[in-house]
C-alpha cells in the first residue's frame, strides 16, 4: 500500500469512528438539492509527506493529477482568479457571469508588495528567498487576506504555505482551514507536494517534507458510503513521479513537466456530490 493511502485510511477510519457530527448546528454548505451538508470531523488533523521516498497520491481511487497540477499553476504561476484561464470547470460553481472569483487564490498570490530589494509578488519573494535567503525563517505565503475577504466567492481553504530549507533540502508546512475528505484531499496533497517539487528544483535543492496542517478534517454526510466502499479497495504500490530536470524557470513549468510512471489505482464508479 502506498503511504497516501495508508494516511489516508487512517484519518478517514478515525473521523468515522471519534468525530463529531454538526448535525445540531446550522451549516453555510448545501447540497444541489438545497439540503443542508452536514459533516463528521476531526479537528487539528497533522499528516508529513517524505516527497524524497515517496510521491503521495492516493491509489484507493484515481487522482485525476494532470488536472490538479493544472489548477496548481492557474494559482502559482498565473496568479489568476478567471475560471476561463483553467482546463477544468472544478471553479464554475463559485464563478460570476465575467468568470471571476473574486480577489481569491491567485489573485492574492499576484499582488505586489514592495521590499527592500524591490517590488515583488508572494511567489517571486518565495523565489528570491530560496535562492538569496535560504537559512531565512520568514518564506511564506498567506492569501488569507482579511481586506479582501468580502470580495471572494469562496474563502481560502489553503491558505498558507511555509517553506524552509535545511542544508540542501527543501520542506513545506501547508496549512488549511478546511478539508473535505473524499473530494478535495489528496487532490491537495498532489498539488502542494508538486510545488515543493517546483520549488526545490529550481533553487537548485531536493525536496523533502511536505506537512500538512488541517484545521477542520470532515467527511460529509453523503460521502459516507462512498468513503466505507473506498476504504475496502486493495492495496497498490506509489507509483514513480518525475520532474522534466531541464526546467529551471519556475514560470515555464506546464503540467507535462511531471510524469507519473506505473499509476495503478482502484476502480471507481461513484459520482461525487460536491457542497457548495
Amino acid at each position: 500500500m502506498s503511504y497516501a493511502d495508508r494516511v489516508f485510511r487512517e484519518n478517514c477510519l478515525d473521523i468515522l469512528q471519534n468525530g463529531v457530527r454538526d448535525d445540531n448546528l446550522a451549516v453555510r454548505p448545501r447540497w444541489e438539492d438545497g439540503t443542508p451538508a452536514h459533516t463528521i470531523k476531526k479537528f487539528g488533523v497533522v499528516n508529513r509527506y517524505d516527497l524524497s521516498r515517496e510521491f503521495p497520491i492516493l491509489t484507493l481511487r484515481r487522482t485525476y493529477w494532470k488536472s490538479a497540477v493544472d489548477e496548481l499553476l492557474w494559482i502559482w504561476q498565473k496568479k489568476s482568479n478567471n475560471v476561463r484561464d483553467l482546463s477544468s470547470h472544478i471553479w464554475d460553481a463559485w464563478a460570476d457571469e465575467n468568470g471571476s472569483i473574486g480577489k481569491a487564490y491567485g489573485y492574492q498570490l499576484g499582488v505586489k508588495h514592495r521590499y527592500p530589494e524591490g517590488e515583488m509578488d508572494q511567489v517571486d519573494r518565495v523565489l528570491y528567498d530560496l535562492r538569496h535567503n535560504p537559512a531565512s525563517r520568514r518564506i511564506l505565503t498567506n492569501i488569507y487576506n482579511f481586506a479582501d475577504l468580502h470580495e471572494m466567492a469562496l474563502y481560502p481553504c489553503a491558505y498558507s504555505m511555509t517553506f524552509n530549507v535545511s542544508g540542501d533540502t527543501l520542506n513545506a508546512i501547508l496549512n488549511q482551514r478546511s478539508q473535505d475528505m473524499l473530494a478535495a484531499n489528496n487532490w491537495n496533497v498532489v498539488q502542494y507536494a508538486v510545488l515543493v517539487h517546483m520549488f526545490a528544483q529550481v533553487s537548485g535543492l531536493k525536496a523533502g517534507e511536505l506537512v500538512h496542517v488541517i484545521a477542520d478534517c470532515h467527511i460529509y454526510d453523503r460521502h459516507i458510503p462512498i468513503i466505507e466502499k473506498m476504504l475496502a479497495a486493495p492495496e497498490r504500490p506509489a507509483p514513480a513521479f518525475s520532474v522534466d530536470p531541464s526546467v529551471t524557470d519556475f514560470y515555464a513549468f506546464t503540467k507535462d513537466s511531471f510524469t507519473l510512471e506505473n499509476y495503478q489505482y482502484a476502480p471507481f464508479e461513484d459520482k461525487i456530490p460536491i457542497a457548495v
